[in-house]
C-alpha cells in the first residue's frame, strides 16, 4: 500500500460517493438524474447521436440507451431527428427545453464546486482541473472512450 497508485484509488473511491448539494436539493423534482445530466452532456460536446453511437460512447447495451432516452424525450429533453448526415438512423437531440436543464443543473453543479473550493486560490483550482483532465484523458486513452473536449 505504499504505492502513489494506492493513494490515488483511495480517493477515486471516496469521490465517487459524495454527492455535492444538499438532500432538499438533490431530491427536486427538477434535479436530472445522473445518468441523464451524462448522456444529455455527451449530446450537447458531441452533437445529435444515434442509439448505436451512444452505447458505443458509454459502453451500454441499446436497450438501456432505448429506457434512457424514452424517459429523456418523455421529459420534453430530447427529440428525435433524421440523421442530419443523411445516414439511416435517425439520432437523438437536445430540445430547448433539454438545453435550459441541461445549463441549469450545470450551473447548480458549478455552484455546489464553488462552495467546496471556497478556501483554495484560484491556482490550486486550475492546476487541480488540469491533473484531473490530465486523469480523465489518460483514463480515456487506455478505454479508447474519449469525451468530446472543445
Amino acid at each position: 500500500m505504499n504505492k502513489p497508485s494506492h493513494l490515488v484509488e483511495f480517493e477515486h473511491m471516496v469521490l465517487g460517493r459524495h454527492q455535492l448539494g444538499s438532500e432538499k436539493r438533490r431530491r427536486q423534482a427538477d434535479r436530472l438524474e445522473r445518468s441523464a445530466y451524462i448522456m444529455l452532456s455527451r449530446i450537447q460536446a458531441q452533437g445529435p447521436m444515434s442509439i448505436g453511437q451512444l452505447s458505443e460512447a458509454f459502453l451500454l447495451d441499446a436497450s438501456t440507451l432505448n429506457r434512457q432516452t424514452a424517459s429523456a424525450m418523455r421529459a420534453g429533453l430530447l427529440e428525435r431527428i433524421p440523421d442530419p448526415d443523411g445516414g439511416m438512423a435517425r439520432k437523438f437531440r437536445l430540445t430547448e427545453e433539454g438545453e435550459r436543464r441541461l445549463d441549469e443543473e450545470r450551473e447548480t453543479h458549478v455552484q455546489e464546486l464553488d462552495k467546496v473550493f471556497e478556501d483554495w486560490s484560484a491556482d490550486d483550482v486550475e492546476a487541480f482541473a488540469r491533473y484531473l483532465q490530465r486523469f480523465n484523458t489518460s483514463v480515456e486513452r487506455l478505454s479508447g472512450q474519449p469525451w468530446p473536449r472543445s
